[in-house]
């Protein structure tokens, strides 16, 4: 999930109490937090969970199924599983996870009226938290048959997100993930979505620092430690990077009316490298 912004200061409309709930807000610890192996080790199952959900989700959407489906699905998979969805009632967002189709670029809420139809580009963004710690993932999944420029993108945005995660090493710096995420990006013709930045994940959804996926002095370029853990989360659209925000106050689009793609991993930073808490592979 993205960093929300102005976004989460203006939405004013409260969810439900789920059953089991997130714990209260708290306020954020300051600076960048560098995890322990007991925090690191907690991470890995909350983030297997959320792997574990989303892998089931892209194999189980198809033409036909409503967007508020596939909440319930995944909802009721990560409390089978001993953990609270990280998303539903987190700043008065009420769903499990964000689904966004098409031209939508993120937050966007299920709908047991929005169908899903052979053709789509369906984006899948959910966490799970679970003895304290978040794991946070996206994925977009291709619905029946879509178009070749579909398929391209959805292949260049996942190719984009390990290209910034391959720069994941002690000693390398944020600039080096945005870099390299935004040269695959351009020379495939696309554009990165500006408006939204992953986030250091851990015992809040949404820690320090701002991981940035273009180049930019505007935010800082953190160097990289052994113990983080980022939420690398590289947006790309067909046409424009510009994109507003519908009047529901949580769901964006592209102001073009472009196709959008994403892809996420929750990353430890190691000693040697990095370490895909995420992984769908490995579940």
């Amino acid at each position: 999930m993205n960093i929300l912004g102005n976004l989460l200061q203006s939405q004013k409309k409260q969810a439900k109490e789920p059953t089991q709930a997130l714990p209260p807000l708290k306020k954020k610890r300051r600076g960048i937090q560098i995890k322990s192996e007991v925090e690191i080790e907690r991470m890995r199952e909350s983030s297997r969970i959320v792997a574990t959900v989303l892998k089931e989700l892209a194999q189980r959407v198809k033409p036909g199924m409503t967007t508020a489906d596939l909440d319930d699905y995944a909802e009721q998979r990560i409390r089978d599983m001993g953990a609270v969805p990280s998303f539903k009632g987190y700043h008065g967002f009420p769903a499990s996870i964000c689904i966004c189709i098409n031209q939508e670029v993120v937050h966007g809420i299920p709908n047991p009226k929005k169908v899903i139809r052979s053709g789509d580009v369906v984006k899948i963004d959910t966490g799970a938290f679970k003895d304290g710690y978040h794991g946070d993932s996206c994925i977009t999944v291709a619905v029946g048959r879509v178009s070749p420029e579909a398929a391209r993108l959805i292949r260049v945005a996942e190719e984009s997100l390990y290209k910034g995660i391959e720069q994941v090493k002690a000693g390398n710096s944020l600039l080096d993930i945005a870099g390299a995420i935004e040269d695959h990006v351009k020379a495939q013709g696309y554009s990165v979505v500006e408006d939204y930045t992953g986030h250091g994940v851990g015992h809040n959804l949404h820690e320090e620092p701002a991981v940035f996926h273009f180049r930019t002095r505007q935010l800082p370029n953190v160097k990289l430690k052994p113990g983080m853990t980022l939420a690398i989360e590289p947006i790309i659209n067909a046409g424009s990077k510009v994109t507003r925000v519908l009047r529901d106050r949580w769901t964006v689009v592209t102001v073009d009316q472009s196709l959008s793609a994403q892809f996420e991993h929750t990353v430890l930073v190691t000693p040697d490298g990095y370490e895909i808490l995420t992984d769908r592979n490995r579940v």
